[in-house]
């Protein structure tokens, strides 16, 4: 089933701009808002983004393939801590750009201030194995020691990069998301996860047009959505109205 119809004659009436010129914008500490919406707006939505943002363009595509291998503990505990409203809580994980080959070791804090700060460390090896530098990295910023650590889900989907013009924001369009878990895949072709970026709460062009549309903001993670559906049993009565609203919006069974 192709999932890109239309998109990539849209995504080349933006003005592109490439990775080196994306660095002023990295936002790795950041205030971070998220949308969900179906699959079914996102052309429309692009095109009324065109005037105020660049795309990511990378070998003449404006999307990128992403892999994301989350690890957690045994228990999940970073899962819980996430469900139960910790805050000062992380997120461990493998990140690997398909399309250019790179791979990175990140470690994400989400802050008591609701702020997120990012640390990643450039990866060479061709296994998941948490060493060397992705150790002191984990270590420093965690305490977590990679023995109490396991992979625990794996993330696939493809992205749209935004710029705003004026390089004070950043918007990835999450689309075409699947997760592996335990040798079982599920597969949500209907939802968009969209996610602003910013280095303050300013006013946001994106914003304004999820706004006019009655979209209201969702927060909930790739990682969190992922788990909640792919592990039977687990806790997740705090995000029931979150995966209620997914459900009725992409018509699919979780």
């Amino acid at each position: 089933m192709p999932d890109t119809t239309g998109i990539p004659y849209t995504l080349h009436t933006f003005e592109p701009i490439s990775l080196k010129e994306m660095d002023a914008v990295r936002l790795l500490d950041r205030v971070d808002v998220k949308y969900m919406f179906h699959r079914d707006l996102l052309q429309d939505i692009l095109q009324q983004s065109a005037r105020d943002y660049r795309v990511l363009t990378i070998a003449g595509s404006g999307f990128s393939r992403y892999e994301t291998r989350y690890f957690d503990t045994p228990d999940l505990e970073m899962y819980l801590q996430h469900h139960n409203g910790k805050l000062n809580r992380h997120k461990v994980r493998f990140r690997d750009y398909v399309d250019s080959g790179i791979r990175f070791f990140e470690v994400k804090l989400k802050t008591n201030k609701g702020r997120t700060i990012k640390d990643r460390v450039k990866q060479n090896s061709p296994a998941y194995r948490i060493e060397g530098d992705s150790e002191l990295l984990l270590k420093e910023k965690t305490g977590y020691d990679p023995s109490m650590l396991v992979q625990s889900i794996q993330v696939n989907y493809k992205r749209i990069t935004l710029v705003r013009k004026d390089m004070t924001e950043r918007l990835t369009l999450d689309f075409d998301l699947s997760f592996l878990f335990k040798n079982t895949n599920k597969h949500f072709p209907n939802l968009v996860i969209a996610e602003v970026k910013q280095d303050l709460a300013a006013r946001s062009p994106f914003i304004a047009t999820m706004q006019s549309r009655y979209i209201p903001a969702h927060s909930l993670s790739k990682y969190c959505l992922g788990i909640a559906v792919m592990n039977p049993g687990i806790k997740t009565n705090n995000f029931k109205s979150k995966l209620l609203h997914i459900q009725k919006m992409c018509h699919d069974n979780l």
